[in-house]
C-alpha cells in the first residue's frame, strides 16, 4: 500500500480554496490512498470551515500567522505523522494544474528521485513581468550553484517528495521553503528532479511578493543563510585565504620598498598588511570553527531521522 497525502499551505484562502481542492485527485496510479491535507496558518476568514465542508481530510491550524514556510514546515511533519509515503505540496491559489501530479510523483514511485520539482513554463506566462522572469532566472541559477542540482524553476511551490525526504528537510527560515529546501536536498546528497508542469490563469497576485526589492533581499539572506549551514568551511575560510593571501603581496611589497630604503613612505601598506593578516586567519579559524558545530548539527539531524522512523507509521506492500 503506497499513501500520498496532498498538502495545502492556506491563509485566509476560503475563497479560492473550492477551486483548488475541486481539482485535486483522489484516485492515482501506483497509490493505494490519496488524503488531503490543509495547514490553515491562523486565517481570520473561514478556511478550515470551508476546508471541512469540501472533503479535506485533515485539517491543522497555527493560532496565529506563521508564514509559509512555517505553514509548509507543518504540513510535512503531519504528513510523516499520518504514515503518507509520498508528499504533495500544491499552493491553496489553484496555480499548478492538479492534473499533473501524477508525472510529479512519476520519480518517486519509480525510486529515481527523492525530490520532484515541478518546472512552470515562465516564458510564456502573462502574468510574469519581465522583472520577475529575470529574478526567477537568477534565483534558480544561485540556488543550482549552492546545491548542486539542475532544477530550473527554484522558487516553484509544486513539488513531490518522499516519506524519508520529508523527514530529513528542516526549514530554518521564516519567508519562503522554496530555495531553502532544494538546497539543503542537494547538500545532503538527496536526488533532485525536475519535470515540466502547466499552470492555471493567475487568480491574484502573489501575496509572497508584496516588494520585489524585499523578495530579492529575503530570499539571498534565506540563500546565505542556507550555505553558511552546511558549507562552513568553504564560506569561512575563502575569504580568508584571500585575505591572507593579500596581505602577504602587500606585505612583499613593502618589505621590497623597505629594502631599497623607501619603507617610510610605504607605513599604510604595513598597517593594512597586519590587518588582512589578522582578519584572515581569524576567519579561517571561524571556519574551522563553524564545520565543527555543522557535524555536531548533521548528527543531531541523523538522530532526529532515526527517531523519525522508529515512531511514525509507515504503509508497506501488502
Amino acid at each position: 500500500m503506497t499513501k500520498l497525502i496532498i498538502q495545502v499551505p492556506c491563509y485566509n484562502e476560503a475563497e479560492s480554496l473550492p477551486a483548488t481542492l475541486r481539482d485535486l485527485p483522489r484516485q492515482l496510479p501506483g497509490v493505494s490512498t490519496v488524503e488531503w491535507l490543509v495547514i490553515d496558518d491562523g486565517s481570520t476568514d473561514e478556511t478550515a470551515r470551508v476546508a471541512i465542508a469540501n472533503g479535506v481530510d485533515h485539517v491543522v491550524r497555527h493560532p496565529s500567522n506563521l508564514g509559509l514556510a512555517r505553514a509548509f514546515a507543518t504540513g510535512l511533519d503531519q504528513c510523516v505523522r499520518l504514515g503518507a509515503d509520498i508528499v504533495v505540496n500544491t499552493d491553496a491559489d489553484n496555480q499548478y494544474n492538479a492534473l499533473d501530479i501524477p508525472r510529479l510523483i512519476t520519480p518517486i514511485l519509480d525510486g529515481t528521485a527523492d525530490l520532484v520539482v515541478g518546472e512552470r513554463p515562465i516564458a510564456s506566462l502573462r502574468h510574469f513581468s519581465f522583472t520577475k522572469r529575470l529574478l526567477q532566472r537568477a534565483g534558480s541559477y544561485v540556488v543550482r550553484l549552492a546545491s548542486g542540482t539542475r532544477v530550473p524553476d527554484a522558487p516553484s511551490g509544486f513539488r513531490a517528495m518522499s516519506r524519508r525526504t520529508a523527514m530529513q528537510l528542516h526549514v530554518l527560515s521564516n519567508h519562503t521553503y522554496t530555495l531553502e529546501t532544494i538546497i539543503q536536498a542537494g547538500q545532503r546528497g538527496l536526488t533532485v528532479a525536475s519535470v515540466p508542469i502547466r499552470v492555471n490563469p493567475s487568480v491574484r497576485p502573489s501575496r509572497l511578493i508584496s516588494s520585489t526589492s524585499g523578495y530579492v533581499v529575503k530570499s539571498a539572506l534565506t540563500i546565505l543563510r542556507i550555505f553558511l549551514t552546511y558549507r562552513p568551511l568553504l564560506a569561512f575560510a575563502a575569504p580568508g585565504v584571500a585575505a591572507l593571501l593579500a596581505g602577504a603581496a602587500l606585505g612583499a611589497r613593502f618589505l621590497i620598498y623597505y629594502a631599497a630604503g623607501q619603507g617610510q613612505g610605504h607605513i599604510q601598506s604595513l598597517i593594512l598588511t597586519a590587518i588582512l593578516l589578522v582578519s584572515g586567519g581569524l576567519l579561517i579559524v571561524l571556519g574551522f570553527l563553524a564545520d565543527l558545530i555543522s557535524v555536531n548539527r548533521r548528527l543531531l539531524e541523523r538522530i532526529d531521522l532515526q527517531l523519525h522512523e522508529m515512531t511514525s507509521p509507515v504503509h508497506r506492500d501488502g
